[in-house]
């Protein structure tokens, strides 16, 4: 028989299934969620526990009982940039026949935003995108500009001259040159024009801010100094042509090229403008085409209206006092 003492030595040892539960770590309960992904979580300490994580954001702190009560952290909202836009130019006049659309980027997030649909006639702006396929071409060739192509770019861009651009129009190849480039530049959506006509070549706002991202941005198909040389020429417009974008812009922190022209068929204007602008520390580059104005005077009203709506999205001011635009009769 067992003796007295052995029986009181087993009753003395715990059981094997109190020294498991001795040794849990811990239990954790979800007690509750929200549709934005924040989880709430409570945690209760046991001897020999652990730390508890999650995988949310959260801060804690520990009640009396040894209880720890994890609070939710909320995650920002994402911003709609495109709705901030599209109320912005809900107080741009657009009269008559006329349709705008534009497209703006903050350089500094990389957020953009967009408004309005459609193609649109270039008119001069064109002459960017000819001179970013004359440097692709000549990047290709291993070789920098000629004295002739450096002077046909140079009044192209700052004078918006039409004999020079049609000459570097020929250089690239007409319309099958400018298409190339630009699938290689990123551009979906734009299409030379017939023949000699570059300034009916067709694009988009969108299309037009990928060219800009060409020229100002760091991940281009065009070289540092091809960059470089588009962004020196743009800043030094004439005199007579410094409206459109610059009107959203900090005093004269701007490179841009504008285009103007008559349509012939309907008497109605297109006008346009795209560069970089920079407003309340924020470098943004705006791409603003119209077409359907009925004179030069309202269509280059409307466009420093819309670019000012746009950098608004970025910069948090969207009432500047307008600019008294200075134009000239054809591009």
């Amino acid at each position: 028989m067992e003796s007295s003492r052995a029986r009181l030595s087993r009753r003395a040892r715990p059981s094997r299934t109190r020294r498991l539960l001795s040794t849990a770590l811990a239990v954790v309960a979800v007690v509750g969620g929200t549709a934005a992904g924040t989880v709430y979580v409570k945690a209760r300490a046991h001897s020999g526990a652990g730390p508890v994580s999650s995988a949310t954001s959260a801060s804690s702190s520990a009640t009396a009982d040894g209880e720890e009560s994890v609070e939710p952290v909320a995650q920002p909202a994402a911003v709609d940039h495109d709705a901030l836009l599209a109320e912005a130019m809900d107080a741009v006049p657009v009269a008559g026949r006329a349709k705008v659309s534009v497209a703006v980027l903050d350089l500094a997030s990389g957020d953009s935003a967009g408004h309005g649909s459609g193609s649109f006639d270039t008119a001069s702006i064109v002459k960017v995108d000819i001179l970013a396929a004359l440097l692709l071409r000549a990047q290709d060739e291993g070789r920098h500009l000629t004295a002739t192509e450096t002077s046909y770019a140079t009044t192209m861009i700052e004078n918006s001259d039409n004999t020079a651009a049609s000459a570097l129009w020929d250089v690239i190849g007409g319309a099958a040159g400018l298409d190339a480039a630009n699938k290689r530049l990123g551009l979906t959506h734009t299409q030379g024009g017939d023949g000699a006509l570059w300034g009916l070549t067709q694009t988009t706002a969108a299309d037009q801010l990928t060219l800009l991202k060409q020229v100002f941005g760091d991940d281009s198909k065009l070289s540092a100094a091809s960059r470089a040389y588009v962004q020196e020429l743009m800043g030094r417009i004439e005199a007579d042509q410094h409206w459109g974008v610059s009107a959203a812009a900090d005093g004269s922190r701007w490179a841009l090229k504008n285009g103007w022209l008559a349509r012939s068929t309907t008497g109605l204007w297109d006008i346009n403008s795209i560069g970089r602008v920079t407003v309340d520390g924020h470098d943004c580059l705006v791409a603003v085409l119209s077409k359907g104005n009925s004179t030069q005077a309202k269509g280059i009203s409307l466009v420093e209206a819309a670019a000012k709506a746009a950098v608004s999205v970025f910069a948090g001011e969207g009432d500047r006092s307008s600019a008294s635009p200075s134009a000239t009769a054809s591009s």
